[in-house]
């Protein structure tokens, strides 16, 4: 963590360095001098960031290292605050400049002194650097981590010591990987047991090694190694040898006991086992590269061997079983049945809950969300509780964070879930503490999360790769270290949003306030925040008065998940006086204001900000003053006009206005002219075209970097304009084009189209005069939507052999003919098919292998349509089918059940629901 604290540091001396203009020559020394040093104490500040908790001199140490990087960079920002954020040009900038020059005369000796402090410190961090070197001298191949506390391998231990009682929802799995080991097949073959840490993968696979089934079947020719992040290849290879060895009764060589040669040591076990059938387990495996140097060992000896593995690392688990026969398990969280069966027998010793205690442990079990390595740690500590007293097991309830930190029966689940944490590489670390600070159970879109940490400045740039894609790869990796949890995803398989688990998440709080990189706030954490807060999460209840005066000069980042107004009220009041003038991210979703604040305008640094859902109205000119903006989030507020002056915001990547709160219209804002000026965007939602205006759509060619568009107000004379620029806009991935009226009938130039083979959504409001020619050739398109098209000729021709279709939408007379075929062997990738409101269609059919992997289809407010479309008894991966609106013939006969064929045609779909919905009443219906 110190370690990308300081590259961070680094990065901003290095540019700072370069401007010359922005440092008088006794800044500029000491500024070289820090960097230097700095420099030096990096290369040292990895393995000693792993060590730091089983070194009470080298946490120290790494403690002072932080501090120094977080005030230097204080400094730092203070210095460009003072000399940028004002420029003016001119006679009145000269002004202005000598002006400014004599008020900040003290403030230049005050930041040449704190300069001269951190010169002093960072030498003294340096000699700390020479002592402790000795101690983090070693290192051992694979390991980002330093050694382990000893009681993991203590806690692994007693995995495989569990009675077969005590093992809870494993024995579907269990009979699983016992088919898997002793059916008969002669060729080796691998099964692979992955998923996050404390779900369990050593004790499954312990219970599966150790069952008598398994012993006759490989005749005790069995090994356990536990590889963990300390992989030696030699220790490793040569343990298999001992245990293979003893279980055939034979004395170890004394060669095999010396020798430190990998090829010798694997050369011996090929030997050893080539007329053998016999079984490895490789314990906790965390490098894919640890995997490729033992496999080497595991010749194909056509005698039914094999080998099992566990790793919380999906692309370790990919590797393993990718050149032989595999078997990939990912594990899951437990049930909340077996969650409860687990509980009870470790809180009550297998006797029933009492029933006053069991609201209180169910709330308890909520939080462990079927983690059996927390269900079990927390209820053996509930164990030594007074079950008769209630008020101990609600103060378990209300400060778990308090009792991971603090109470040692719950030590080793904490470490092994760290274990993750420290393996991480350096720039991860910061990324995946980030996923903390949102609230519990709080769905966090991606979109949004890879905006915060490019604003954060988390995200180092790759050539050839932009920031939102290499933090998408940083995203992926959490994901692959199972991390980061999935919640939903859009239908072509990209994540939409995600989530950490919960008690990794307050494992991590703790990690994140021992190393000061943020602080939370709610209604259960309600004491004064720590001195120096750098990143504040504010959740509901929280008390203001945990926020000091002065506490929050060296504030980053502001996070709001509360409506509350006095905490709104307390934060625009340090915002007015400039108390937090470094800020550079502020997510103020929800808050309670009507007016743009003008104190947020002088926030400088400011590179995020959000007002999502609330109440604004306009945005001021002095916008303009926040030069380093890259995100402006104005989703669902009031605000349909933007002014002229945020074209000078040339720092800009994303641009985010639009509302239908209030009524079925799309708003977003009025087209400015000079857009072309504003060269980083990436995302700009939602431009109002003006009437008989086409400069804006020709601006918009100009923006070659854009990823997302959306254009509202569309009429037929911008056509040829907009389709001229879209033609430009070659990194396109979404594209959203609404007409000004239903009736509008807009000249769609498909073919122009061609040229955006990255887009993936595609979404379009408006009559259209022609055919769909030319989709065809969008490849990579996912998602396509289709509203009031009123197409003539059948839209599926040109649909499909598109090779990514996943999602499919006729809306609101997107077609006009009677019937809908979908032919042969069509639309093969498609998931979601919806068909709304097309007022003459009367058929639809499914001919043989189409849609071969729907999954959910609605047919709504289609009053012509008496029937289930022929052939959805086909669609045998249907899993949902909702009929709203529908003609009545086609309602009653579906509640007429199995006597009427439409009926029968649907019996396989596990969910069907019928139903009626309109604005004014809502929706009523019923599952089937």
């Amino acid at each position: 963590m110190a370690e990308s604290v300081v590259s961070f540091l680094l990065e901003k001396l290095s540019s700072l360095l370069e401007d010359e203009v922005k440092l008088v020559s006794s800044f500029r020394n000491e500024v070289v001098f820090v960097k230097n040093e700095l420099d030096r104490i990096r290369a040292f500040l990895r393995s000693a960031d792993a060590k730091e908790d089983q070194d009470e001199e080298i946490k120290v140490w790494v403690k002072q290292v932080r501090e120094v990087a977080y005030d230097a960079e204080d400094i730092i920002d203070d210095f460009l605050y003072r000399f940028e954020h004002t420029k003016r040009h001119g006679f009145y900038g000269y002004l202005s400049k000598m002006a400014r020059e004599i008020k900040n005369l003290k403030a230049r000796r005050r930041i040449a002194s704190q300069l001269q402090s951190i010169k002093l410190r960072v030498t003294d961090i340096s000699e700390g650097r020479q002592r402790y070197g000795y101690k983090l001298s070693s290192t051992e191949i694979g390991s980002s981590s330093g050694t382990k506390p000893c009681y993991y391998s203590e806690v692994r231990s007693d995995a495989r010591l569990l009675e077969e009682a005590q093992l809870v929802g494993i024995e579907p799995k269990k009979q699983g990987l016992l088919s898997f080991l002793t059916e008969d097949t002669p060729q080796l073959r691998v099964a692979a047991v992955v998923g996050m840490g404390g779900l369990g993968k050593t004790t499954l696979v312990s219970s599966v090694y150790n069952d008598s089934r398994v012993k006759n079947h490989f005749h005790q020719i069995q090994a356990w190694v536990n590889i963990s992040q300390l992989f030696k290849l030699d220790e490793v290879l040569r343990q298999i040898i001992q245990q293979f060895f003893k279980a055939m009764k034979l004395p170890l060589p004394d060669e095999v006991e010396k020798s430190t040669e990998p090829h010798f040591l694997k050369t011996t076990i090929v030997d050893f086992v080539s007329n053998k059938r016999y079984l490895v387990v490789l314990d906790d495996i965390w490098d894919v590269n640890a995997w490729e140097a033992v496999k080497v060992a595991f010749r194909n000896n056509n005698n039914g061997s094999r080998v099992m593995i566990t790793t919380r690392i999906a692309d370790v688990a990919s590797s393993s079983t990718k050149d032989v026969e595999g078997q990939i398990l990912t594990l899951n969280p437990l049930s909340s049945e077996d969650s409860w069966t687990l509980f009870c027998a470790k809180a009550f010793q297998g006797k029933a809950c009492p029933l006053y205690l069991e609201k209180i442990s169910r709330d308890i079990l909520k939080r462990c969300e079927g983690l059996p390595l927390a269900i079990v740690a927390i209820g053996s500590m509930l164990a030594t509780k007074d079950i008769n007293r209630v008020d101990e097991w609600e103060i378990v309830h209300r400060s778990l964070r308090a009792e991971l930190q603090g109470n040692t029966k719950l030590k080793s689940m904490q470490a092994i879930l760290t274990l993750s944490f420290n393996d991480l590489p350096y720039h991860l670390k910061h990324c995946f503490m980030y996923l903390s600070l949102f609230p519990e159970d709080y769905s966090i879109k991606l979109t949004v999360l890879i905006r915060l940490w490019i604003a954060e400045g988390f995200i180092e740039e790759i050539e050839g790769r932009t920031l939102e894609e290499v933090a998408n790869g940083c995203f992926n990796e959490l994901l692959n270290r199972s991390l980061a949890q999935v919640y939903d995803r859009y239908d072509d398989g990209r994540v939409k949003s995600c989530r950490v688990h919960d008690i990794l998440r307050e494992t991590m709080l703790l990690k994140s306030k021992d190393q000061g990189f943020a602080a939370i706030t709610n209604k259960e954490s309600n004491k004064r925040l720590p001195e120096r807060v750098r990143r504040l999460s504010v959740h509901e209840g929280t008390n203001i008065d945990a926020f000091g005066d002065n506490q929050l000069s060296q504030l980053r980042s502001l996070l709001l998940f509360t409506k509350e107004k006095d905490v709104w009220n307390k934060f625009m009041s340090s915002f007015s006086e400039q108390g937090s003038r470094l800020v550079k991210v502020l997510n103020c979703t929800c808050a309670p204001m009507t007016t743009f604040p003008q104190s947020l305008t002088k926030l400088y640094h400011l590179r995020y900000l959000c007002l999502r859902d609330t109440a604004v109205s306009s945005i001021p000119p002095s916008i303009a003053n926040l030069q380093h903006l890259e995100t402006l989030e104005l989703q669902h507020t009031l605000v349909r006009d933007l002014p002229s002056e945020i074209l000078q915001l040339q720092c800009l990547r994303h641009v985010l206005v639009y509302d239908y709160r209030t009524d079925p219209t799309l708003h977003g804002f009025k087209a400015l002219k000079g857009m072309e000026s504003l060269s980083s965007l990436r995302q700009l939602m939602y431009v109002e075209a003006k009437q008989g205006e086409t400069e804006p759509m020709v601006s918009v060619g100009r923006l070659t970097q854009l990823t997302m568009l959306g254009f509202l107000q569309l009429g037929a004379e911008h056509g040829d304009a907009l389709f001229s620029s879209i033609r430009e806009l070659k990194l396109l991935r979404s594209l959203r084009l609404v007409s000004r009226t239903e009736d509008e009938a807009l000249s769609f130039q498909f073919k122009s189209f061609s040229s955006l083979r990255l887009l993936r959504r595609l979404d379009m409001r408006g009559r259209v005069e022609k055919s769909l020619e030319g989709l065809q050739n969008l490849t990579n398109l996912s998602r396509l939507r289709l509203h009031g098209s009123r197409l003539q000729v059948d839209p599926l021709e040109s649909l499909q052999d598109l090779p990514n279709l996943a999602s499919l939408w006729f809306d609101e007379r997107a077609y006009d003919g009677e019937s809908l075929c979908f032919k042969a062997g069509s639309f093969l990738t498609l998931t979601d098919l919806r068909i709304l409101r097309l007022d003459n269609l009367r058929r639809v059919t499914v001919e043989d292998k189409a849609l071969s992997r729907l999954k959910h289809m609605l047919l709504n407010d289609c009053k012509l349509l008496e029937e289930i479309p022929s052939g959805i008894e086909r669609l045998r991966n249907l899993q949902q089918l909702r009929l709203i609106n529908m003609a009545v013939e086609l309602t009653t006969t579906m509640y007429r059940g199995s006597e009427h064929d439409n009926y029968s045609k649907v019996m396989h779909i596990p969910n069907i629901f019928i139903g009626h919905y309109s604005r004014e009443s809502g929706g009523v219906g019923e599952w089937l």
